[in-house]
């Protein structure tokens, strides 16, 4: 692809917190791994360093400091790559390394749908009825369905709003409800106008 390096940021419409269900049904991970594929690089998730490993997963984040060490060491050196999920708050160091920002949306009830989807296909019985983890899946939803409210705690569309205003880099804003052949092709459009004419 014409145009020189990639470093791309994708924010999805959705809060990152700790629970199993991770970024909020918005689409981030799977637009990066479809763009990584089509331009030969690779896809990083910034839960990967912002959680530390556990079992169950997301249950102790990282001090920011740290977080922001692992990503210089292992996501900032490669010339050609792909974010996954959003980095505001804590990630700032890594802006100036950015060169595009993909920011989807999806309606929440379609995050939500998605949400329950990707849960019910983890192995185990933790999630079903009386399992370990079962309140934790109920209640995820809900959680996630506050980021559209503007006086919501967590991580949220007016957080989200406020870092993307502040980038230097272009923002690139697509509809996360689309299927995903169908919003890499707008993604891969958007970061290279040229390759449309071709």
């Amino acid at each position: 692809m014409p145009g020189g390096h990639r470093r791309l940021s994708l924010c999805g419409h959705g809060p990152a917190h700790p629970d199993p269900a991770r970024c909020g049904g918005g689409g981030s991970f799977t637009l990066a791994r479809a763009l990584a594929d089509r331009l030969s690089t690779q896809v990083f998730d910034a839960d990967d360093f912002l959680w530390q490993p556990t079992e169950p997963p997301f249950r102790k984040t990282r001090p920011p400091d740290e977080r922001v060490a692992l990503m210089q060491a292992m996501f900032a050196p490669r010339a050609d790559r792909v974010l996954a999920c959003a980095i505001c708050g804590w990630g700032d160091a890594l802006i100036p390394r950015l060169t595009q920002v993909l920011f989807l949306t999806a309606p929440t009830e379609a995050r939500i749908i998605r949400l329950r989807r990707r849960e019910r296909q983890r192995p185990g019985a933790a999630l079903a009825p009386g399992g370990a983890r079962a309140q934790e899946f109920r209640a995820f939803p809900d959680y996630a369905s506050g980021y559209d409210d503007p006086a919501f705690a967590g991580r949220s569309r007016v957080q989200h709003e406020a870092w993307l205003a502040a980038l230097a880099c272009p923002v690139i804003r697509l509809d996360g409800s689309e299927p995903p052949g169908v919003l890499a092709d707008r993604a891969l459009a958007a970061l290279d106008p040229a390759a449309q004419g071709a």
